[in-house]
């Protein structure tokens, strides 16, 4: 009679033991490697589209950000130089302050401005011509570092609104194969949809992983673009000013 017993409760055990060992293998995992094998190749391909966006957001991001603090850095030791030699009416001295500070937004400005108003210097009296010819160059000059200063933030932005419905096609495609799981297995309990529920949350995070800083730093970045851009027009009206006092001191 015990050994009956024991026979029983060892195969009751063993029968147990294979029942855990077989949900194990088939319940589907959930590290990165795991969900990748599990995916199909629409997902996989939705993946990897984001894992390209998202890198190429972050190379925009690095650049502009070094961009804009080369810019800044450069402006802050441009400024007091450039009015200083201005102020001694050298205008040479003024121009190789300003190309020794490229990276210097209104060290670009401030040189286009200068350079055209030292070609027509040679004459005793300044026209009014020669002030509107420097200032077109300056508004010439701030249109085309405007330009060069948002260089890469509308594929930022394109970014930041695309991401999430790329993540939701991927988020499509894994409900999908979600019913298809059901169809093909004929059941309906949670094993049977796991695997196209991961694969749809996997892409949803992900396009909101890639989207979330791209718009964050898109709206930062084209933030410091207009704050540079207050600061070309105030220098461009200052230079102007300049060159009326100039004038008038010429004449006089």
């Amino acid at each position: 009679m015990f050994v009956a017993h024991a026979a029983t409760h060892l195969v009751a055990h063993v029968s147990t033991t294979a029942t855990w060992l077989f949900q194990e293998a088939t319940e589907p995992q959930w590290d990165p490697i795991s969900l990748w094998k599990q995916m199909g190749w629409v997902a996989r391909a939705v993946v990897f589209i984001l894992f390209v966006m998202s890198g190429w957001s972050f190379g925009v991001m690095i650049d502009r950000w070094m961009a804009f603090n080369a810019a800044r850095k450069q402006s802050r030791a441009f400024a007091p130089a450039v009015a200083g030699a201005l102020r001694d009416g050298k205008i040479d001295e003024a121009i190789k302050v300003a190309e020794r500070n490229k990276r210097s937004h209104l060290a670009k400005v401030v040189t286009a401005g200068l350079m055209e108003f030292r070609a027509h210097q040679d004459s005793s009296d300044i026209p009014g011509e020669t002030i509107e010819a420097s200032k077109r160059a300056l508004e010439r000059t701030e249109a085309i570092v405007h330009a060069e200063l948002k260089r890469g933030l509308g594929g930022l932005a394109t970014i930041g609104s695309t991401a999430p419905f790329v993540g939701l096609f991927g988020t499509v495609m894994g409900i999908l194969n979600a019913f298809k799981g059901i169809s093909a297995s004929k059941a309906t309990g949670l094993t049977a949809v796991a695997g196209g529920i991961a694969e749809a949350l996997v892409t949803t995070a992900f396009g909101l992983l890639v989207a979330i800083p791209a718009v964050m730093m898109f709206n930062y970045l084209t933030g410091r673009v207009e704050a540079f851009d207050v600061e070309m027009d105030n220098s461009s009206s200052e230079l102007i000013d300049y060159f009326l006092k100039r004038r008038g001191a010429v004449r006089r």
